[in-house]
């Protein structure tokens, strides 16, 4: 039965939905299908879950080894070269347009959908229904929404404690309070090195301001939000001019990092904010929750069966690796003079799966890759389930009790990074679901499922596709040239008009003309 067998998952709850489905995969003809998905590393050409996963299906597997960090980039580079994936990982979701119009999506038709991977669309409709119809161009499925259920977390807002402790200051509230506190960062030695070597914060930490503002700026996509019952570009209005006040005042003041421009990430794992792990400014908004993980934060399962403190993670780990005394405590984003308040937060829709357009020519192959990626993705089965994402029961991970409610990863994967890449695990797509893990828990506990700041507008449109990347361009050097005071505040107003000349007044009206139609529906 493949490597599965005999570590805790029985044959016959291979397909506990379809019995005859063993053996129809037996006698089913051998497709070779190309596959995409997220990768922190490569995914081994010998890897056993992806043997596993071909022995059960009878087919050929070749998982195209694409890093995330760079997945559009080289997905393009071999459209270019003619080759179209079957099972076609479109990462952001402004592409879903773009790649159907240049003729590499198939159609997947409704009914195949809800015959082949029904237990991905019940998820959608169970859990995310406002957006199961967002994978459809003119009326037809072209991509399967993918919905992450812990984006109802906002990106956290994070301070050094131990400098705001060792300055005598509270965790700021207000725009007041954090005007306050990122000058103490700045001037008042925090680090104690007797050195002036520190600022308040770098560009991740603006979104926060513009946030006391009603507002996202820096982002890579257009934030659009919603006011006066229309979608609004959140960069192009008045009160950013506020909010830029400030922040031109603070750059003056040698308050913010000189290096914002280049952005916090320096290299390697996209979530690393470098400045704030190498001790340079004391407050940042980069990453998810999961990112600043402290020592302790909450109890997690260890390989003997027991409770034992989480181990820190990704920025925080990183940190205390480089200070062993730091320490970070999560603030709420801080409140404008009009009492708004929010942190950048990422769409719950977060990509889309579709199937290549050459998948469609051979008979039986697309209904074939949508019953690979059911099995994988949402799997009602929880041994089957947890085995498509972490690997071999016994071998990878175990239950912690009869529960089945918890799993214990076995060491040495317990500390390995991105393991599943490696074993060749976690081949599917996130389907939506009540987030229930303790690090969830956890997260609601830190009020992270509010005052998250989402983007309005969560498809492309064609003005998007053509114009956003330029208009993202233009408005990034309006604000970095107004905040390093090479231009007047009020060069703002000169900003939005070229703005709206460049391209920017069609993308607002296809948005509204989008939004008319199904922008309602999750409000």
């Amino acid at each position: 039965m493949g490597i599965l067998s005999g570590c805790g998952i029985q044959s016959g709850l291979l397909y506990a939905a379809d019995e005859g489905h063993a053996q129809a995969a037996s006698a089913a003809p051998q497709y070779r299908i190309s596959w995409t998905m997220h990768q922190n590393l490569p995914v081994p050409e010998n890897a056993e879950m992806v043997k596993y996963v071909e022995d059960q299906f009878n087919v050929d597997l070749n998982v195209w080894n694409l890093e995330n960090n760079r997945y559009e980039a080289l997905l393009d580079m071999k459209l270019a070269q003619g080759a179209i994936p079957d099972l076609f990982r479109i990462r952001q979701t402004k592409d879903l347009l773009k790649y159907q119009r240049q003729g590499m999506l198939a159609e997947i038709p409704e009914d195949m959908l809800d015959k082949n991977a029904p237990n991905i669309m019940k998820a959608i409709r169970d859990f995310a229904p406002a957006y199961q119809d967002y994978g459809k161009i003119d009326g037809n499925y072209y991509g399967i929404p993918v919905i992450n259920p812990t984006n109802i977390y906002r990106i956290p807002v994070v301070y050094r404690k131990d400098w705001l402790d060792k300055l005598g200051l509270p965790v700021p509230e207000t725009l007041a309070d954090f005007e306050k506190v990122i000058y103490a960062f700045a001037n008042a030695d925090p680090d104690g090195n007797g050195i002036k070597d520190t600022y308040g914060l770098s560009s991740e930490g603006m979104n926060v301001v513009f946030g006391a503002f009603g507002q996202i700026v820096f982002a890579d996509q257009l934030y659009f939000n919603v006011k006066d019952g229309n979608l609004v570009i959140g960069a192009l209005q008045p009160e950013m001019t506020e909010a830029l006040h400030y922040l031109r005042q603070w750059y003056r003041d040698g308050i913010i990092d000189p290096e914002f421009i280049t952005g916090e990430n320096k290299g390697g794992y996209k979530h690393l904010s470098h400045p704030f792990i190498n001790g340079k400014i004391g407050m940042t908004s980069m990453g998810n929750y999961y990112h600043w993980i402290q020592n302790g934060d909450y109890e997690v399962w260890n390989s003997n069966g027991g409770e034992t403190p989480v181990e820190a993670s990704f920025n925080a780990k990183e940190l205390t690796a480089k200070n062993p005394g730091a320490r970070i405590v999560f603030g709420q984003p801080i409140s404008g003079p009009g009492g708004q308040r929010g942190s950048k937060a990422y769409d719950m829709l977060m990509s889309f799966t579709a199937i290549g357009a050459d998948a469609a020519k051979e008979p039986g192959k697309m209904e074939k890759i949508l019953q690979i990626l059911d099995y994988v993705s949402a799997n009602p089965d929880p041994d089957i389930h947890t085995s498509m994402i972490y690997g071999t029961q016994g071998k990878h991970w175990k239950w912690a009790d009869a529960s089945k409610n918890d799993f214990i990863l076995l060491p040495p994967y317990d500390n390995m990074f991105s393991f599943q890449n490696t074993i060749g695990a976690n081949i599917g797509m996130t389907v939506p679901s009540k987030p229930a893990e303790r690090r969830e828990q956890w997260a609601s506990t830190l009020g992270l499922d509010r005052d998250g700041i989402y983007n309005a507008l969560e498809v492309a449109t064609p003005s998007l596709i053509k114009n956003g990347p330029e208009l993202i361009k233009l408005k990034n050097k309006a604000y970095f040239s107004i905040i390093t005071g090479e231009k007047p505040v009020d060069y703002f107003h000169d900003f939005v008009k070229e703005f709206m000349n460049t391209g920017g007044a069609q993308v607002l009206q296809e948005a509204n003309d989008w939004y008319r139609q199904h922008g309602n529906a999750e409000n």
